[in-house]
Formats: structure tokens, sequence, C-alpha cells
């Protein structure tokens, strides 16, 4: 019973440092100097590294997924409507669910180890002592990055996941490549496409602020590191399920589902 009371209070605790750590980065994010240039080039970094994995990942789940569909609609007669279910399966959750996921493994855990050390090494100090704000140089730009570069990502992603969408339609059957493209945009509506990219600012946002806080918090050494690498990815992935979660009850409220 005392177990659980002490995790409670634990989880009570971390949940109102994570909320004082994100008011913090709202109330530095707006402030001058801002650091574009370190901004510009954590984009780059977390958009470039995380792409092969993204697509490697979207193309075989658009290719896994119509090979697993085709047998059930065809005991049906709708094959030809396999285009249009794994198109707005991608693109409304899988897709963006996907690809967060993928993007918090890598991520998270990199933001969690690389200011981890800076922690436990003191760099962090370092930069306070010579007069630099190292909450906005590490924290702000690497949040805001993430924010901005995970809905691209979730583009590419899509795209690549109906292109192996597309050639796993082509293994058992013959369809041109403008076809299967014109049947599943054909088919999109206003509600498959917006709340699916908006919610992705949402995921971003929310691996930044963990990876960033497990790492800007850590202590203990080198396994702080290691623990706080692993509580990056795993609470950063469990918000991703609850944020999808509200953004499904949301889009249902406004009856854009």
């Amino acid at each position: 019973m005392n177990k659980r009371i002490t995790r409670f209070k634990h989880f009570l605790s971390e949940t109102g440092n994570i909320a004082s750590y994100t008011g913090r980065y709202f109330g530095q994010g707006v402030k001058p100097r801002f650091e574009w240039r370190e901004l510009l080039r954590q984009c780059y970094t977390i958009g470039y590294n995380s792409f092969p994995l993204v697509a490697l990942t979207g193309f075989i789940m658009g290719l896994v997924l119509t090979m697993q569909l085709r047998p059930s609609l065809v005991d049906y007669g709708v094959e030809s409507q396999l285009p249009v279910m794994v198109g707005i399966a991608i693109v409304r959750e899988i897709g963006p669910v996907i690809t967060a996921l993928i993007f918090a493994g890598k991520i998270a855990s990199s933001m969690g180890a690389e200011l981890g050390s800076m922690k436990v090494t003191e760099q962090i100090d370092a930069m306070e002592v010579s007069g630099t704000n190292p909450f906005k140089y590490l924290v702000v730009t690497r949040v805001t990055a993430s924010t901005l570069m995970l809905p691209i990502l979730v583009i590419l992603g899509d795209a690549i996941s109906l292109y192996g969408a597309y050639i796993g339609v082509n293994i058992r059957s013959t369809t041109s490549f403008s076809l299967f493209f014109r049947q599943v945009i054909d088919n999109f509506s206003f509600g498959d496409i917006l709340p699916a990219f908006i919610k992705t600012y949402f995921f971003g946002f929310a691996v930044g602020v963990v990876g960033s806080y497990k790492g800007y918090t850590s202590s203990k050494g080198t396994e702080g590191v290691g623990r706080a690498a692993n509580s990056a990815v795993v609470l950063s992935s469990i918000l991703i399920f609850i944020i999808d979660l509200l953004a499904v009850q949301i889009t249902d409220a406004l009856g854009l589902n």
C-alpha cells in the first residue's frame, strides 16, 4: 500500500514538473534572443536522421497492410475498394501514429541521452557560467524543431506508405499508378486529412518536451543518462497514444469523422 502511495506521489510530482517545464518552454520561447541558427541545425538533424527509418517503416507498413487486407475484401467481393480503404487507414490513423512512435524511439532517446550527458558532465552549468541561456539554446530549439519536423515526416511517410500499398496491390493484380492514386485521393475528405495533420504537431511537441525534459533533469551519472533515454521513449510513446485518443474524441464531437 505504501509503495502504491509513493508511486502515485511520484506520478503527481513528475506531472507537475513536466507541466512547469512546458510552461518554461513557452516563456523562454517568446523572449529574444532567438537561436535561429541552432534551430535550423536541429531541424536538419532531427528530420534528416529520422527520414530513412520513417521511409523504410512507411513502405513496409503500406505493403503489409495491403497484403493483409486483400483476402478479407476478396471474401466480401469488394477487392476494388482496397486502395481506398488502405489510403484512408494510412492517412487518418496508422501513418501519423506509427511515424510518431518511430520518431519517439529515435529522437526522444537521443535527446535524453545527449542532454543527460551534458547534464552529468556539467556542460550545462558551464554554459550558464559563460552567460549563455542553456534552456533556450538546448531545449527551446530541440522542442521547436521536433514540433515542426514531425508533420513533414508524416507527410513523406504517408506518401511512401501509399506507394508501398500500390506495390502491394500490383502483386496480385494490375493497377496503373494514376488509377490507384486517383481512387485514393478522390475519396479523401476534409475530415480525413486536417485532423490527422494537426495532431502530428502535438505528437512532435510531446516527443520534444519529454525527451528534453528527461535529459535536462537527469542525474546519478551514466546510469541516470541511460534511464533518462529509456524513460523518454516510454513516456513519449504513452503520450502519443493519449493525444491520439483525445484527438479522435474531439474530431468525433466536431463531426469530422
